[in-house]
C-alpha cells in the first residue's frame, strides 16, 4: 500500500467494520429467531440456505478477533449489535444477550480500540416481522425500547453510536426488490419502510440524549448513479435512482423533506400525517458516514414507476460484480458536504471489495483489496485538502463472513476465515495496512 497514517490529519481515525448477524452465530448465547433465519430457510432466497446460526463464532472468539484489530493499529472497532440477541421476541431483555456486549465492550476498551456501535444491522426478530416489522409505525417505539435497555448498560462507554446501519437496504432493497429479508416486493411496504426506519432513527437518538450520550450519527449507504447513455431519459431515471437511493435518507434527517421526484411515487403509500414526523426525524446529530463501494449505469425499463434498470458498465469489477470507481466516493463527500452536512464531520464507515481469496502455502494474496483500497484512499485524501471535514476511514470487513443472500461464498475481509474449522489467517492486505497504520 501506498499511503499510511502520516499522510493524513492528525486526529484522523482508521477503523475496520463488521455487523452483528454476519459474524456472531446466532444459535448462541439464548438470540432469537431473526427474518434472515425465516428468509434462509425459505427456498431461493440465499445461496446453499445458509444462515447465521453459527457465521464465524465471534460470539465465543470475540477475544481472538478484537486481538486482530488491535495488532493492525485500528483506532475504531465499527460493530453492530443485534436486536435479536437482546431482545429476543423484541421486547423482553435476554440478560445473556447485554452481558455478551457489556464484555465486548470492556475487551475493546483493554485493547485501546474505540466502541462504535450501531444499533441495527438487519436482524429483525422474527415476532417483530410477524407483526408488521417495517411496515408498522409502532416499530419505532419498539426500537426505543430496546435502545434504552442497550445503550442504558453500554452507552456510557461507547465512542460513537448510529441507530441504523444503510436504511435504503432496510426499506427499499427488502420491501421493494425483495433481494433481502424479508423478501417483499410491495411498493406500499416500501413506503412505510422508507419512513419508519427514518422515524426509529430519531426514536434511538432521542433515546440516547436522553441517557446523556453524544457523539451520535447516521450511516447512509451511497451507490452513484451515471445514465447509462446521453439520452433525456437515461439522465431522468439516473436522476430518479439518485434520489431514491442516495437522497431520500439523507433528506429526511439533515432537512427535514424527501425528494418531490420519489414523492411522486410513494406518496400515495405513505403512512398518514407522515409530515408530522419530519421534526423528529430531523433532529440534529453529530455526525454522517457513509458507505461506498460501486456506482451503476441506470436507464429506463418501461416498466411502471420508478422505470428504471441496471445496465452493465464497462469498468473493471470486483467478485460481487459491481463496478470499482472510487470517483463515486469522493463525489459523495464533496455533495454531502456541500448539499446537506455542512460543517458536520463525515466518516466514511465502509468501504471495501470481494476477492476471490484463496490460501496458497498457508498465505491468502489479495493485491486487488490493496489496489481498491488504495484507490479509495486517494479520493479520500483528495477530499480531505479540499476542505471537507471527513474525520475517519473504516473498511469492511474484518472478517470474511455471512455476506446475506450470497451465503459463505463472498469474501470481504482483511482476515481470511475458513469456513469449517473456523481459523483465522491474516491476508496480504491486513498485513499491508498494519505496516501502514504504523508510520
Amino acid at each position: 500500500m501506498k499511503h499510511a497514517r502520516a499522510d493524513f490529519p492528525k486526529d484522523f481515525l482508521f477503523g475496520v467494520a463488521t455487523s452483528s448477524y454476519q459474524i456472531e452465530g446466532h444459535g448462541f448465547g439464548g438470540a432469537g429467531r431473526t427474518q434472515w433465519d425465516d428468509f434462509a430457510a425459505t427456498p431461493g432466497n440465499v445461496k446453499n440456505a445458509e444462515n447465521g446460526a453459527v457465521a464465524v463464532d465471534h460470539y465465543h472468539r470475540y477475544p481472538e478477533d478484537l486481538d486482530l484489530v488491535a495488532a493492525a493499529g485500528f483506532d475504531c472497532y465499527r460493530f453492530s449489535t443485534s436486536w435479536a440477541r437482546v431482545m429476543p421476541d423484541g421486547k423482553t431483555v435476554n440478560p445473556e444477550g447485554l452481558d455478551f456486549y457489556d464484555r465486548l465492550t470492556d475487551a475493546m476498551l483493554e485493547r485501546g480500540i474505540k466502541p462504535c456501535a450501531t444499533l441495527y444491522h438487519w436482524e429483525l426478530p422474527s415476532p417483530i416481522l410477524d407483526m408488521g416489522g417495517w411496515r408498522n409505525r409502532d416499530i419505532a417505539g419498539w426500537f426505543a425500547d430496546y435502545t434504552q435497555a442497550l445503550m442504558g448498560r453500554i452507552g456510557d462507554r461507547m465512542y460513537s453510536v448510529a441507530p441504523i446501519n444503510e436504511p435504503w437496504c432496510v426499506a427499499w432493497l427488502s420491501h421493494f426488490m425483495g433481494y433481502h429479508a424479508p423478501g417483499l416486493r410491495d411498493i406500499r411496504a416500501t413506503a412505510r419502510a422508507m419512513h419508519h426506519v427514518l422515524l426509529a432513527h430519531g426514536r434511538a437518538i432521542e433515546v440516547m440524549r436522553g441517557l446523556g450520550m453524544d457523539n451520535l450519527g447516521a450511516v447512509f449507504n451511497f451507490e452513484w448513479a451515471d445514465p447509462a447513455d446521453d439520452s433525456a431519459e437515461a439522465a431522468e431515471k439516473a436522476a430518479l435512482y439518485d434520489a431514491i437511493y442516495n437522497r431520500w435518507f439523507l433528506g429526511g434527517v439533515f432537512k427535514g423533506a424527501y425528494p418531490e421526484k420519489v414523492l411522486e411515487g410513494l406518496g400515495p403509500h405513505m403512512p398518514d400525517r407522515w409530515q408530522d414526523d419530519m421534526a423528529l426525524i430531523s433532529q440534529p446529530v453529530d455526525w454522517c458516514g457513509l458507505n461506498y463501494y460501486t456506482r451503476k449505469l441506470i436507464g429506463p425499463d418501461g416498466g411502471p414507476w420508478p422505470g428504471v434498470k441496471e445496465v452493465e458498465g464497462p469498468l473493471p469489477k470486483t467478485l460481487m460484480g459491481w463496478e470499482i470507481y472510487p470517483e463515486g466516493l469522493y463525489n459523495f463527500l464533496t455533495r454531502t458536504a456541500r448539499e446537506y452536512t455542512g460543517d458536520l464531520p463525515l466518516i466514511v464507515t465502509e468501504n471495501g471489495l470481494a476477492s476471490p481469496d484463496v490460501v496458497k502455502n498457508g498465505k491468502v494474496d489479495d493485491p486487488q483489496r490493496i489496489a481498491y483500497l488504495d484507490a479509495h484512499l486517494d479520493k479520500v485524501r483528495q477530499a480531505i485538502a479540499e476542505g471537507v471535514p471527513l474525520k475517519g476511514y473504516y473498511i469492511w470487513s474484518l472478517l470474511d463472513n455471512y455476506e446475506w443472500a450470497c451465503g459463505y461464498e463472498q469474501r470481504f475481509g482483511l482476515v481470511h476465515v475458513d469456513f469449517e474449522t473456523l481459523e483465522r489467517r491474516p491476508k496480504a492486505s491486513y498485513h499491508a495496512l498494519a505496516e501502514k497504520l504504523r508510520r
